[in-house]
């Protein structure tokens, strides 16, 4: 049998639903959907934007693609390591699955 703990607030032995177990931040209690974004979401929002903008060829283009990429695929694993909730986890492990079978198909 697996115990769990209530959901702060919850009646003693009362187990959390589903939706506080999925976004219950674990280190603070609050619900955590979505963050400040880290400076590798930053990075990654700043070289797609300057690639769509400025819609650069030749080095130029490639480094942006290939930075904001990594900086995608760095975000993604640091939420699948440190994600402070299964949510952040999961949107982690999707971005990180989806990102890397791009790479693949695209070859």
């Amino acid at each position: 049998m697996v115990e769990r703990s209530p959901a702060p607030g919850a009646p003693e032995g009362e187990a959390p639903s589903t939706v506080d177990w999925l976004f219950r931040n674990r280190e603070t209690g609050r619900i955590t959907i979505a963050q400040w974004p880290n400076p590798s979401i930053g990075v990654f929002i700043a070289a797609t934007l300057a690639r769509r903008l400025l819609d650069p060829a030749g080095t130029i283009g490639t480094t942006l693609t290939v930075v904001g990429t990594g900086a995608l695929l760095w975000w993604a694993l640091d939420e699948v390591i440190r994600g402070v909730n299964p949510w952040r986890r999961i949107l982690g492990t999707v971005v990180l699955v989806g990102t890397g079978a791009g790479l693949l198909l695209d070859r």
